[in-house]
């Protein structure tokens, strides 16, 4: 009982998992054809390089290892919440955003210059990957999230291996979804866009606040101008 007591602010991952996997699911059923292709000029620019497979599937254990930290080991409840609805808020965007606007993409090669246990780790992922739900990418999102968490962390501030260690898989993750194909350069940046966002309101909601005075003091100067 006393365990529950002490970890009942867990209970949202599993609820929220449910809600998440059942909306992700359905969209993979739901968007087979008639999707947009987002593709932009870049992507073909960008070479494809199997190496990156294994800071790809890093991104399943990343995410893993900042909740359970987050959760069990981290006693700062506020940086926990801080994480979870920065990863709730973006995964939630995404569902929303890929069921208004169905998407995919064809960035995919059909054949690989080597035959490696690398490129069969790639092609493991396309069998099991759709190429559809890409925009915005959720392996960008919640890599940045969860390095902004581990560089935000007050009881992290003096081991700068994990803070910074974080910033660089992150880094490694976002250059991978290109990479391998996974998404395209429109994905990555609207994650990142979103990120500025999640980030502004759930770390730096004083500045939110700021902003939105200083806009409000500007027009009612602006009106009382106009009125003179």
């Amino acid at each position: 009982m006393n365990l529950l007591k002490r970890y009942k602010h867990l209970l949202i991952i599993p609820a929220y998992a449910a809600f998440y996997l059942l909306g992700f699911f359905w969209l993979e059923d739901k968007v087979t054809k008639n999707y947009h292709i987002i593709h932009m000029p870049l992507d073909d620019i960008i070479p494809f390089c199997e190496y990156f497979v294994v800071p790809y599937f890093l991104w399943f254990l990343f995410i893993a290892a900042a909740v359970i930290y987050f959760g069990v080991f981290n006693d700062n409840l506020k940086e926990y919440y801080q994480l979870i609805f920065n990863l709730g808020i973006g995964m939630t965007l995404f569902l929303v955003i890929s069921y208004i606007y169905p998407n995919g993409q064809d960035l995919r090669p059909e054949t690989f210059a080597n035959d490696n246990i690398f490129t069969q780790m790639v092609q493991y992922l396309y069998s099991i990957d759709t190429p559809t739900n890409v925009f915005p990418s959720i392996h960008v999102y919640n890599s940045v999230a969860v390095a902004i968490a581990f560089m935000t962390c007050q009881k992290l501030q003096k081991h700068t291996v994990i803070r910074y260690g974080s910033v660089v898989l992150a880094v490694s993750i976002v250059l991978a979804t290109m990479f391998l194909k996974q998404h395209s350069v429109s994905d990555v940046c609207c994650a990142l866009v979103m990120n500025v966002g999640s980030y502004m309101l759930l770390y730096r909601p004083h500045k939110v606040r700021s902003l939105s005075l200083a806009s409000q003091k500007k027009k009612k100067k602006k009106e009382i101008t106009i009125w003179r």
